[in-house]
């Protein structure tokens, strides 16, 4: 197969990264920016020596693959058109600002036999990749992702901005139905809710504790797993896996003692793991590693927490 031509649609604050690591694939060839200024497109085109638009649908016909980097409002309306003009979308989370409109764009992906993949960038911190070799079936997850303010997230709540990351990943690895939903949150800094916390109970008996929070003072993600015979944690930011497992001896009588080990893992680059990924799916026909069903999932989860926190107010 010959190079899959590929675009960005919006290069803004984290388009540009995207259109960088395109340009850097040898399976790849970036061949255009588009972006609704027309001044950041130039820019963006001119240091990678590609074209620059201002509507996308001027790239039909032009491109195999883009990445869709836009306001969330938007995400629905432009992935659909690429999607419907034959071409593979990697899509920016959340998904679509409505379940309904994801529904939608999985089944024109699927219909048209396209690679449609959610741009839910914690599932290649390395770190998490690494919790196959350890993770058998947790019982008990708690985590926390707390962020300092950031108004390039505020055009929705913490919830769909910070929360969607842990929702999805734990969805993945607990791979049971949710029959249970609690939640509380408030709005501290915007109009929107900034702090959450969420308990999710699914089907197999496991129980998910989640908090978000945009108003900290620092930055910290972290998650604990918890499964009968050991307690896993992950530090998502120090890139840290932490496996504590019982052993063969005994720390006090009938309490067996706990065999600890941590892995650091090198920084990497996860939105180049994840474009890479990306593009390899295309090329050899298989499923994206988050999938547009994957990130449909993730949103009916995030939807309801936001449901029953709008009860609150």
């Amino acid at each position: 197969m010959s190079k899959i031509r590929t675009a960005v649609v919006g290069v803004g604050y984290l388009g540009k990264f995207h259109a960088d690591k395109y340009a850097s694939l040898t399976d790849a060839e970036l061949v255009a920016v588009c972006d609704a200024s027309a001044d950041t497109a130039s820019e963006i085109a001119t240091k990678l020596g590609v074209e620059a638009f201002t509507d996308h649908s001027q790239l039909f016909g032009k491109v195999d693959a883009v990445s869709i980097v836009v306001p969330t409002q938007l995400h629905y309306e432009v992935a659909k058109q690429f999607l419907e003009n034959g071409i593979h979308v990697l899509l920016e989370k959340p998904i679509t600002a409505t379940v309904e409109q994801a529904e939608e764009l999985v089944k024109i992906a699927t219909d048209n036999k396209l690679v449609f993949q959610i741009g839910h960038l914690e599932r290649f911190n390395p770190a998490i990749l690494a919790l196959d070799e350890v993770m058998a079936t947790p019982l008990f997850i708690e985590s926390q992702r707390i962020a300092p303010f950031n108004p390039r997230g505020a055009d929705v709540s913490v919830i769909l901005d910070l929360m969607i990351h842990d929702i999805d990943i734990i969805l993945d690895l607990v791979n049971s139905p949710v029959k249970n939903i609690q939640a509380k949150g408030v709005a501290v800094l915007s109009k929107d809710i900034d702090i959450a916390n969420a308990r999710l109970e699914f089907e197999n008996g496991c129980v998910a504790n989640v908090t978000a929070s945009r108003a900290g003072m620092k930055s910290e993600r972290k998650m604990r797993l918890f499964q009968h015979d050991a307690y896993i944690s992950v530090d998502f930011g120090n890139k840290k896996l932490g496996v504590h497992k019982k052993g063969d001896g005994e720390m006090f009588p009938g309490v067996a003692e706990i065999d600890s080990h941590e892995q650091v893992f090198d920084a990497g680059d996860a939105l180049l793991s994840e474009i890479e990924s990306f593009i390899m799916a295309i090329k050899n026909g298989t499923n994206p590693v988050v999938s547009g069903e994957a990130g449909k999932r993730a949103l009916e989860t995030a939807m309801e927490i936001t449901r029953l926190l709008s009860l609150q107010s």
